[in-house]
């Protein structure tokens, strides 16, 4: 097998539990963002924008989509002879059969895969981070330092330090000592939970670590090589990068994409970002429909109005229809003279008409508030929401509903609908 010299390691097992229902039947990396990428093209196309051919993705929760849509790598320049892209799912060995428990976990189930490239550096990545990075750039920082690991950190503001792993450093980057989302932080370097390992040095921790339960890189690897003595750097990182882990950093970070000038740009011809692009046909806009403001994908129908909206290929807007600051998925129906406002519609959802989607006071959600917050009406996958119904802010539906879910036709705010078919919100 050809050496490399820098192989990355892209973990995409997530389930994305804070992304309630978006999250039931695909997992996080494969959620839709931007019109018509998924989450896991950014970190895949920074890889092939950054000289690197290689790249293991580790999936585990709700497979299918992602699967499907890395395929052999071909949107990437990754379906190689010599490398590309491996879907590295967890499997059976003679003596078990083990599910990944944990980041690290995970990447020493693969010891083989990266043993065969014998590479000089191991890049770990996440598949759940929207971004552009030239990770060349990082390794380079990494060689100038002779470091045994470098850590990806961005400054963050330090009233929001306590949610991060935080690393302290001396004058030359070094790391000094780790704080795991601290409750009183000393410093405001944020791990973006993006690594360069000399292989060795990867290779000694995994097996060293290899009993410990649910082994993660922040709680478990980087303290590990820190206490023997390794080189740890920090490599600062002052570009956009987002994690939208939650629904509102990602209702944010779709709703910034249509800026006049977007501080995020996906069009950029110097750093494309790559996507698998289905054969559909362009979109259309009726003649006394009305756009303002918005990404529209392929094969999208728009009969109604759309202001400050992201809508997915293949999307149908029935006429009088009204989408404010809304997210509409992929393969998506919404009928007539229905109004969305601040809503997140998920793929192939059938929207009724004469519904009102997203009104009414914001009103703490019943089961889940942490998740189900920044006064958002979500719509998980496959959902049927019928004619004549209103429903309110910080909500949730899954599954196929009928007029009787709907006490008086409305959906109060904060409250959950869950039909039978559907997953759990």
């Amino acid at each position: 097998m050809m050496k490399k010299e820098m192989i990355a390691m892209l973990l995409a097992g997530g389930q994305g539990s804070r992304l309630g229902v978006l999250t039931q039947k695909v997992a996080k990396p494969a959620v839709a963002f931007g019109g018509k990428y998924r989450i896991i093209d950014f970190p895949l196309s920074n890889c092939i924008n950054s000289g690197i051919d290689t790249v293991g993705v580790l999936t585990q929760y709700q497979p299918l989509r992602l699967n499907t849509h890395i395929g052999i790598g071909i949107p990437w320049d990754l379906d190689r002879n010599e490398g590309g892209v491996t879907v590295l799912p967890p499997y059976e060995k003679s003596t078990n059969s083990e599910w990944y428990t944990g980041t690290a976990n995970a990447i020493f189930q693969n010891l083989d895969y990266m043993q065969q490239y014998n590479p000089d550096y191991v890049l770990i990545l996440s598949g759940d981070h929207i971004y552009k990075m030239d990770y060349e750039v990082m390794l380079n920082y990494h060689k100038a330092n002779k470091a045994d690991v470098t850590i990806a950190c961005m400054p963050v503001p330090m009233e929001e330090a306590s949610r991060f792993g935080i690393m302290v450093t001396d004058g030359s980057g070094r790391v000094t000592e780790f704080e795991e989302k601290p409750e009183k932080p000393s410093s405001n370097l944020a791990s973006m939970g993006i690594y360069i390992f000399s292989w060795p040095v990867l290779k000694e921790a995994l097996i060293a670590l290899k009993d410990q339960s649910n082994c993660d890189f922040g709680k478990h690897i980087l303290p590990y090589c820190k206490e023997n003595g390794q080189r740890l750097f920090a490599y600062e990182y002052n570009g956009y990068w987002k994690d939208v882990g939650t629904l509102g950093s990602y209702w944010e970070a779709n709703m910034e994409l249509i800026d006049i000038i977007p501080e995020f740009n996906l069009y950029e011809e110097f750093w494309k970002i790559y996507t698998k692009g289905d054969i559909i046909p362009p979109q259309y806009i009726a003649e006394d429909a009305v756009t303002d403001q918005c990404i529209i994908g392929e094969g999208a129908e728009i009969y109604g109005e759309v202001y400050h909206s992201v809508i997915g290929p293949n999307v149908v807007i029935g006429k009088d229809t009204v989408v404010r600051d809304s997210i509409i998925m992929r393969n998506t129906v919404i009928g007539e003279d229905s109004v969305l406002d601040k809503a997140i519609v998920a793929e192939n959802v059938t929207v009724g008409n004469h519904v009102t989607l997203g009104c009414g006071e914001e009103a703490e959600n019943v089961l889940k508030p942490a998740v189900y917050a920044f006064g958002l009406a979500t719509v998980g996958e496959q959902s049927v929401i019928p004619d004549n119904v209103k429903i309110g802010r910080n909500t949730a539906i899954s599954g196929v509903t009928a007029t009787e879910d709907y006490p008086g036709g409305i959906l109060e705010s904060g409250q959950i609908i869950k039909a039978k078919d559907g997953e759990q919100a």
